[in-house]
């Protein structure tokens, strides 16, 4: 495990983009690995924003579609904010990798999976739940923050440890399928991909970038593998 580094980054954080900067130099891997699929990769680095399509619908599930056009509209709104481009950070690790001639690894699952597993399994309680706190988030983001004990949560750096799990926590309470489909199946999937990196790679470094709800989740069970074998 010593060759292997996970940074929990925020995707419109300027902070993110220091710290991935920082950890290439101070840790010198020979792989980046990023929470990214082919397709969301490409669309990053062509600059392509929104494209799902009605199209789409039939691959993903409407509530697949629905979650993309909201999760986008939302993400654009706050990235705007506070004046990062979304997936910023995960952009700056790719070029970083191309600059220095580094083997890059797209470790997360395909966006089509988890879109169609997302409208399979989400609840139509949950989904009324989601859509009454999105309208309060949007029309009373100070109040909605305050009720969720997040008053203080600051955009610009990536949050702190315990406040994510106060988020997890609050997933897995009230929007279990959610949780399972956008979080746990996912830092599954990316630590299966990790190990098969290490298995095939022993000698070299891995930075891994992922979004810093994964890092524990992902932490923990990488403690549970057996690398070696």
């Amino acid at each position: 495990m010593n060759n292997l580094n996970i940074i929990g980054t925020s995707h419109i954080a300027k902070q993110s983009i220091e710290e991935i900067k920082k950890a290439v130099e101070e840790f010198q891997p020979q792989i980046i690995a990023v929470e990214l699929d082919a397709q969301r990769a490409t669309a990053l680095m062509q600059e392509q924003k929104g494209k799902a399509s009605f199209r789409d619908i039939r691959k993903i599930g409407i509530k697949g579609y629905a979650f993309v056009k909201i999760g986008h509209y939302i993400q654009q709104k706050l990235g705007k904010s506070v004046g990062v481009s979304p997936g910023s950070e995960m952009k700056t690790a790719l070029e970083i990798a191309h600059i220095k001639n580094l083997q890059v690894a797209l470790i997360d699952q395909p966006i089509n999976i988890t879109l169609k597993n997302f409208s399979k399994e989400l609840t139509w309680k949950e989904k009324w739940r989601f859509f009454s706190d999105l309208v309060k988030g949007l029309l009373f983001p100070k109040r909605q923050m305050k009720n969720y004990g997040l008053e203080e949560f600051d955009l610009r750096k990536v949050p702190e440890e315990k406040v994510i799990l106060k988020i997890i926590n609050q997933m897995k309470k009230q929007y279990p399928s959610i949780y399972k489909t956008i979080i746990s199946d996912r830092d599954k999937y990316m630590v299966k991909q990790l190990v098969k990196i290490m298995r095939e790679h022993p000698e070299k470094k891995i930075l891994a970038v992922v979004g810093a709800g994964h890092q524990e989740g992902m932490n923990k069970l990488l403690l549970k593998v057996d690398i070696v074998r």
